[in-house]
């Protein structure tokens, strides 16, 4: 385990933003992780686990304790156990995301081609339920293995276990801070056919269409791209945590509340499986923000909204972690005077 100090943590970002971590370790093995782990509980010194950090923003002073950047590699193939079609990839937590994607679309493994283009880390996806145009990663997991703090042992979950919902799971909720993923496996379907639920992607193909899984993944990345939410060198847009704020789910009377105080029904979409989004729906968190004064491209000092799409807070360039919270407070307040939601904040705050 190699153990460094003070490590400038914005270049670890995908907004750039970011002061130092008192220490820092690069795991690249489960044993690091134990050590590191190991280090900071013998030295009561506070832990945080960087994956990608796309979905980030780090304080301007930084982190006052041990940063444990996962970096492990690798990915096994093999046979589902129980007899099935289905493919299995046991693929470690510090695998690129969009490259494990992009394999296994080469592979025609159906489950995750509408998921191409986000950045991060595979060991971030289960965290956050990552999802986007018509999936989520919970309907492909077939298991998560982690390390536990509480018990210093390596536990795996099933998909139940991990308690998967909008973008939550049970290490962001009940279990946050607790478990360092170190794998997550997926069950794919060879030969399947691609997901196209989704408007943006419907539209892209002729209505008799039956694009394969490259074909849908490269349309994925077009739009993506065209909002600023893939990452390209160069690209003002791409300074950012990609979507800043969840889409709230909503009851219909407050939809209604909703078209009273913009005179406009808004857009919804179905909030998706469980008991708790019986008769309720989601609705655009960018519609809210446009609604309430916050067109593309507005500015607060370096801070500022995409120009591609009001979801996105963006660093135009030397930002401040205080100045894009600065942004976001304006936006919340906003939206909350006009419309009574509070809006949540999609990125992990660190060092705050």
């Amino acid at each position: 385990m190699l153990l460094e100090e003070n490590k400038p943590l914005g270049p670890f970002t995908t907004f750039g933003i970011g002061g130092p971590a008192r220490w820092f370790v690069d795991a690249e093995t489960e044993d690091d992780i134990v050590q590191a782990a190991d280090w900071a509980r013998q030295r009561e010194v506070r832990l945080f686990v960087l994956g990608g950090g796309s979905n980030l923003l780090v304080s301007d002073g930084g982190f006052d304790g041990l940063v444990l950047h996962i970096g492990l590699r690798g990915v096994a193939v093999c046979a589902s156990l129980d007899g099935s079609d289905h493919r299995i990839y046991q693929t470690a937590a510090g695998e690129d995301w969009d490259s494990f994607v992009e394999r296994t679309v080469g592979d025609k493994c159906a489950g995750l081609e509408c998921l191409a283009g986000i950045p991060g880390t595979v060991g971030g996806t289960p965290v956050q339920n990552v999802g986007a145009y018509g999936q989520e990663v919970a309907s492909a997991i077939e298991r998560v293995r982690a390390f536990d703090l509480h018990e210093r042992t390596f536990v795996e979950f099933s998909p139940a276990e991990c308690g998967f919902a909008y973008r939550r799971s049970r290490f962001n909720s009940t279990d946050r801070g607790r478990n360092i993923v170190t794998r997550v496996d997926f069950r794919l379907t060879p030969g399947g056919a691609p997901t196209l639920r989704y408007a943006d992607l419907q539209r892209a193909f002729a209505a008799d269409a039956q694009p394969n899984l490259t074909e849908v993944a490269a349309v994925v990345r077009r739009v993506r791209q065209s909002k600023g939410m893939l990452l390209v060198d160069g690209d003002p847009d791409c300074r950012s945590a990609g979507s800043f704020f969840k889409n709230p789910v909503v009851t219909e009377q407050q939809v209604r509340r909703i078209a009273q105080g913009s005179a406009k029904v808004p857009p919804r979409f179905p909030a998706g499986p469980g008991a708790e989004n019986q008769g309720r729906v989601k609705v655009p968190a960018a519609w809210l923000i446009e609604q309430s004064g916050f067109a593309k491209g507005y500015a607060l000092g370096a801070a500022g909204v995409s120009s591609r799409h009001t979801l996105a807070l963006i660093n135009r360039g030397g930002a401040t972690a205080d100045e894009i919270l600065a942004l976001a407070t304006r936006i919340t307040e906003a939206v909350e005077a006009r419309f009574s939601i509070r809006l949540e904040m999609e990125p992990v705050l660190v060092g705050f």
